[in-house]
């Protein structure tokens, strides 16, 4: 059933070290409890934060977001379908540090009126910066021996 051809194999056999379930549960959770907080606190992290940034339709934008970074989070959590889930959250980490952290560099950040500079700058992306570093990783090495895509391939019998 998996074979070098079915792109499902491709993208759940990984050869990763089981360790890696500490980069998953990691970046699993910072964007799963983002996404939610997305809901709970539309104001400051959901559309209240779209509009300030003048992201265009910002009613639809912010809980598309929100529910991208649940569902991705909840797969990458689990292991299942991890590098499919990763690419949504690398072009939400683009998006993100493009948007509200690069602007610092220049003092023109909406949401961070006081803070300009380099030294802001790699202070405020910090988080997005592991976040996208993690989702990059997870895209190359895949879930790991630990995650529900391993567990496909094996009970498909696929390699490992």
């Amino acid at each position: 059933m998996f074979d070098n051809g079915n792109w499902l194999a491709r993208i759940t056999e990984t050869t990763a070290p089981a360790a890696v379930v500490l980069i998953r549960l990691y970046v699993g959770a910072v964007f799963l409890f983002e996404g939610i907080l997305k809901f709970l606190r539309p104001d400051a992290l959901g559309t209240g934060r779209f509009d300030k940034l003048d992201i265009p339709a910002a009613g639809f934008v912010a809980p598309l977001d929100g529910i991208f970074e649940i569902g991705c989070g909840a797969l990458i959590l689990v292991g299942l379908l991890t590098r499919l889930a990763a690419i949504p959250m690398i072009v939400d980490m683009v998006g993100a540090l493009l948007i509200t952290k690069l602007p610092i560099l220049w003092g023109e950040a909406a949401l961070f009126t006081d803070k300009s500079g380099w030294w802001d700058f790699v202070h405020e992306s910090r988080v997005d910066l592991a976040q996208l570093c993690g989702s990059v990783f997870l895209l190359i090495v895949g879930a790991g021996t630990y995650s529900a895509d391993a567990a496909l391939v094996r009970d498909a019998g696929g390699r490992r």
